[in-house]
């Protein structure tokens, strides 16, 4: 229940600064929303760059979650439930809605991103329609992971990637090493850009071929999955695709991109941008142990000590790091 107080903890972002509070009024939800209990919550690389101003969100950041439902007025079978939950938060009747696009909805909210008190509390609310409830097989370590997994999985929704196709992965990041173990599933040729020996060893671990940039050719992929969150990245990521081969942008960042448009004219590329992705894919894939995520975690810190947890996450070759209430 939520308490009593009206007041919770939380991670609060507000001017580009992190802190922690203890007074952040506790959500209380309506009809046909849920109040979760956050278990776990992951700092993603979006997180970071909304403190270098990728967008003007103010509140409770974090849309990284597994949480257990403890009211949901109206859809009391959800109580109880373990369960993760999609972060955009749609009308249902604007033209992108009705034609089965809700992401892209045109009235949208996000969780903790823009107009939704996000995941970095000791609680949340989500409408009931976008819980997904959690099998027992996958545990906390592994489900803190699924919004990060779907994301990852829209790739594959998006672009057909066939055994043998000569694939690769600009970035060792993150939502790159999702992605890369993802993409490993199809069968593909696939090589990922490496700058770190710990990005490296964490991808070898799981059969992937790690390599440095210079020792790809220009032109000589298929498919250019771009994961870096920067301009350099990008330029890389452009030059490695064939003409008529297609370039994915994964990334999300504060800062502008200088583009030869020209040349993605002459070269006929297909540009494919790609943001969040469908939950139950991703339960899919954890439930039947075909991707793994929990060695991703470097460490996990109390609610509490968030501010820190962001400075760790922030540095350099860190993959995953979590929160807790």
């Amino acid at each position: 229940m939520a308490k009593e107080s009206g007041k919770m903890k939380a991670i609060w972002l507000e001017n580009q600064k992190i802190s922690f509070r203890r007074d952040v009024p506790a959500p209380v939800p309506g009809e046909g929303e849920a109040l979760i209990r956050m278990i776990m919550s992951g700092v993603c690389s979006t997180d970071l760059e909304l403190i270098r101003g990728y967008y003007p969100y103010t509140g409770v950041p974090g849309h990284e979650f597994v949480g257990e439902v403890v009211e949901a007025p109206g859809a009391e079978e959800w109580i109880g439930k373990r369960v993760a939950g999609e972060i955009n938060l749609t009308c249902g009747v604007c033209p992108a809605c009705l034609k089965g696009r809700s992401h892209h909805c045109l009235n949208r909210t996000v969780l903790g991103i823009m107009g939704h008190s996000g995941s970095m509390a000791e609680e949340l609310v989500l409408p009931v329609k976008n819980l997904i409830a959690l099998p027992d097989q996958i545990p906390n370590e592994e489900a803190v992971f699924v919004e990060p997994l779907a994301a990852a999985v829209q790739v594959l929704e998006q672009v057909h990637i066939a055994p043998g196709m000569r694939v690769v992965v600009v970035g060792a990041g993150r939502l790159g090493q999702l992605i890369a173990r993802c993409l490993k599933l199809t069968g593909c040729d696939l090589k990922v850009v490496v700058r770190r020996e710990s990005a490296r060893k964490a991808l070898e671990i799981h059969g992937i071929k790690a390599v440095a940039a210079e020792e790809l050719t220009n032109g000589s992929a298929d498919v250019v999955v771009e994961a870096t969150g920067s301009a350099e990245g990008f330029d890389l990521s452009r030059r490695l695709v064939r003409a008529a081969g297609i370039l994915v942008l994964k990334s999300t960042f504060a800062g502008d991109v200088s583009v030869n448009l020209s040349s993605l004219v002459v070269d006929e590329i297909t540009v494919v941008g790609s943001r969040c992705g469908e939950f139950n894919p991703a339960v899919r894939l954890m439930a039947a142990g075909l991707v793994n995520c929990k060695d991703m975690i470097d460490s996990i810190y109390p609610l509490d000590q968030g501010v820190a947890a962001f400075e760790r996450a922030a540095m350099p070759g860190i993959l995953k790091v979590v929160l807790t209430p």
